[in-house]
């Protein structure tokens, strides 16, 4: 008699594998090489008719494994037979190549016989072992697939050949076996008929089942795999193994097998008929088999590659994926990294999911914008009423020299077009937007465009959830540190000087757990935010009239901008990953000698899994220092106060329209003036002490 031979598995990996194998080794795995479970499937094998000559040819006797290899519960197809496996990734090609694949496959085929001897179960039969190496920045996977298969002694062979089960078995005894089966659709399964009725039933129930059938009427099935018509599916072979371990007596009597491979009925007078094969396999001439369970037999099953020799295979997606998804796996890389070894506890959705509106698209806002995108944020909204001009690119990196011909691009505009073409995954809009300033009046012909353009700011606050004042004038950054106060807004501000700058975050409208707020840009101040040009009043400052051409340009040491700039993104990263957010505390001041134990506690409740959450960092280039600062809140602020805000949420765009035209709205507001007349009293009252001294 002939030796059967079986059709061995062969791998078919979907593209969306190596995309669920990407997620699980970077947000997952990470350096672990623990293996962990997989899964696959495979079907009733499949054929095709030759156009030209009208035979059939068999495809092959597939295992897939797709997006949902690594579910806990994943849906199988419709008569898809699930199939359970071990996976294993190495983390250098070299531990890929030196692993002792020996050792993993017989560990794998012990699993299986194991759940034959002692479980009695065919849950096992068609486990499979995957191991790989995932080159996750040049995208190559290096796989290898084994499916354990035990070779039994003496090989089975086929008494006669494979014939059509319609031949033997009569079609009304498939009809009965295809509704049943495919009502609980199962990889392995025993048939009987008596007295004229077909059923089938688990293998499990093998004895109990067959209690009174004799041997030669009893018929094993399983789901085949192979479309082969002498070369039955790779399960058999374990299915065979199984056989013979628990029955063996029956098993010398010869095995009726039934290769299953009907999809659906077929109809009435078709030319294919019937698909499933039968045949009766026997253990070859040899060694009698053993009355009692034998000894575990050797296994093969390690999948050939493309040349046909035992090794791995290799899936280089590098050439046919799509760019635009390659870089959006790509950009986060770096950062997920970093939770494998350093902070396994940073939370970068939290910081990718973060909306950040950029208030200024100058030299701040090129560089923020770009530490944002380096954290992965992905959204990004530029305002600016700019133009590109031909100082900004050498300064300004989102820009070009042909941003600046025919008048200059609008800023805003063109620098989230070119972040775009950096990544084209982020979401990067721009808009032209002046932002009204106390002090600077608003002329009656243009209050409604005005009243536009504030309406449009308060949008964009409200869709951001993070807002960075970038702009170059003190009073432009009144307006949003009033919106982002009123709003619940975090926002941050980042300011130049030649070789200094300010990051500081403004702090929440509500106090913390201690009972303390953190003061806005404007605490600091006893004067209210406005312009000397339009101004009589002797309490107002200088900004942006009547100034001088290095004063209306931004005169800083060019290194100074970026380094702000990332400051200002690094603080609202760390704030984000405090667990008081916004509320965080800010570190103690610094002080000589030891920190006594209270300081210490303050000190470790300030701090982020990236450290310190300051509130302002004052730098100096000159001496390269940083000093952290803390500043409370004002009751009398400009731009914080509770009143300033009630007042806003009250009136609206009335209160702001007086902010803008009236000098001395905010002051009066705030209660500015009169600390400001009281200071001044109080000081002509020492030079007059002083003076009457000086009369002695």
């Amino acid at each position: 008699m002939p030796i059967v031979q079986f059709a061995p598995f062969q791998s078919l990996v979907q593209p969306a594998f190596w995309h669920a194998l990407t997620n699980l080794k970077i947000d997952v795995l990470r350096l672990s090489d623990d293996a962990v479970p997989v899964n696959a499937n495979y079907a009733i094998g499949r054929s095709v008719k030759d156009r030209e000559t009208g035979k059939e040819i068999a495809l092959g006797c597939n295992l897939s494994v797709g997006d949902d290899a690594f579910v806990e519960s994943p849906q199988t197809l419709h008569n898809a037979i699930l199939a359970k496996g071990s996976f294993k990734n190495f983390n250098t090609i070299e531990d890929f190549k030196n692993a002792d694949k020996t050792a993993l496959f017989n560990h794998l085929s012990d699993e299986i016989w194991k759940s034959i001897i002692e479980d009695k179960s065919t849950a096992h039969l068609s486990r499979f072992l995957l191991i790989t190496f995932a080159d996750l920045k040049k995208y190559k996977y290096y796989y290898w697939f084994a499916f354990p298969a035990f070779a039994t002694k003496p090989a089975w062979d086929i008494d006669g050949e494979w014939t059509g089960a319609q031949e033997t078995l009569g079609e009304d005894v498939l009809s009965a076996v295809h509704t049943q089966l495919h009502a609980s659709f199962r990889p392995f399964f025993l048939v009987r008929t008596q007295d004229g009725k077909t059923t089938i039933a688990p293998v499990e129930e093998y004895a109990t089942f067959f209690a009174n059938v004799p041997v030669d009427q009893r018929t094993i099935g399983f789901v085949d795999p192979s479309a082969q018509p002498q070369n039955p599916g790779w399960p058999l072979r374990n299915l065979l193994a199984y056989l013979l371990a628990l029955h063996p007596a029956d098993v010398a009597q010869g095995v009726r097998v039934l290769c299953w491979r009907d999809v659906e009925l077929p109809a009435p007078g078709s030319a294919g008929g019937w698909r499933s094969r039968f045949g009766v396999v026997k253990q070859g001439a040899g060694e009698a088999p053993a009355a009692a369970p034998m000894a575990k037999p050797a296994a093969v099953g390690w999948e050939k590659n493309i040349q046909g020799k035992l090794g791995p295979r290799v899936a280089d997606l590098a050439p046919m994926m799509d760019p635009a998804r390659l870089a959006d796996q790509a950009v986060d890389l770096n950062l997920k990294l970093m939770r494998w070894r350093i902070l396994p506890a940073l939370d970068l959705e939290k910081v990718a999911n973060t909306r950040c509106l950029l208030l200024g698209a100058g030299t701040l806002g090129c560089y923020v914008a770009r530490t944002l995108m380096g954290w992965g944020v992905r959204t990004i909204t530029f305002v600016d009423s700019a133009r590109v001009s031909f100082s900004n690119p050498v300064r300004q990196p989102l820009f070009e020299f042909e941003d600046c011909l025919n008048g200059g691009k609008p800023k805003a505009a063109c620098a989230a077009e070119r972040l775009r073409k950096v990544f084209p995954g982020v979401n990067a809009t721009g808009h032209s937007l002046s932002i009204p300033m106390p002090g600077h009046p608003v002329p009656p012909a243009s209050v409604a465009q005005t009243k536009a353009d504030v309406a449009r700011l308060e949008e964009l606050v409200d869709a951001h959830d993070a807002v960075f004042l970038l702009m170059d004038s003190r009073e432009s950054r009144w307006l949003p540190t009033v919106l982002g106060a009123a709003k619940g807004k975090i926002v941050l501000n980042a300011a130049l000087g030649f070789d200094t700058y300010l990051v500081m975050r403004h702090g929440a409208r509500t106090e913390d757990k201690h009972g303390k707020r953190l003061g806005c840009y404007y605490c600091n101040d006893i004067v209210a935010p406005t312009d000397t040009g339009a101004l009589t009043r002797a309490y107002a400052v200088q900004s942006l009239t009547d100034r001088t051409l290095d004063q209306m340009c931004t005169v800083t040491r060019p290194g100074l901008a970026s380094i702000a700039a990332s400051t200002a993104v690094e603080l609202l990263v760390s704030m984000l990953q405090h667990p008081d957010g916004a509320h965080a505390p800010a570190p103690p001041p610094q002080t000589n000698g030891q920190d006594s134990a209270a300081a210490a506690a303050a000190a470790a409740e300030a701090e982020s899994i990236l450290g310190i959450v300051p509130h302002q960092l004052r730098g100096f280039l000159a001496q390269f220092r940083n000093v952290p600062i803390v500043g409370p809140a004002y009751t009398k602020c400009t731009g914080c106060s509770e009143t300033v805000l009630s007042a806003y949420e009250k009136q609206g765009f009335d209160m702001l329209l007086r902010a803008f035209n009236e000098t001395d709205y905010l002051p009066a507001l705030t209660g500015l003036d009169k600390l400001y007349e009281e200071a001044q009293a109080a000081l002509e009252a020492d030079d007059l002490v002083d003076a009457e001294e000086d009369d002695f």
